[in-house]
């Protein structure tokens, strides 16, 4: 069994990105099937339009921010649930005047990431 106090784990920043961190809070090699990231995107920051090999299940625990997937907007707050499939193009941008944070589920193989054109 592990357990960690989540506010406990290294932030690293996450250079593709603006004003964006990522903790690592179960590795894959703490796991056997998936590894479990918390990012942090501070108000006015974002992560690039990219694509990853795996998909991405994630939990919004604070905040806003607008997806962009595959072109399309999406608006999303704390408490809700999304799934990126793998291949997807897509982006965030936090809105509003607080972080936006969210738990991101991801499996256990190798996530060749490309940034793309939007």
């Amino acid at each position: 069994m592990i357990i960690k106090k989540m506010n406990t784990v290294e932030k690293i920043v996450v250079d593709a990105g603006e004003k964006t961190w990522i903790q690592v809070l179960l590795s894959s090699d703490e796991t056997p099937n998936f590894a479990m990231r918390r990012f942090t995107i501070e108000p006015g920051g974002f992560m690039p339009y990219h694509t990853n090999t795996v998909e991405h299940e994630q939990l919004i625990l604070r905040g806003e921010a607008e997806i962009i997937c595959k072109g399309e907007i999406f608006r999303v707050k704390k408490d809700d649930v999304t799934l990126i499939p793998a291949g997807e193009p897509h982006s965030y941008r936090c809105i509003g005047d607080e972080p936006f944070e969210f738990l991101c589920l991801v499996p256990n193989l190798v996530d060749t990431i490309e940034m793309v054109e939007d």
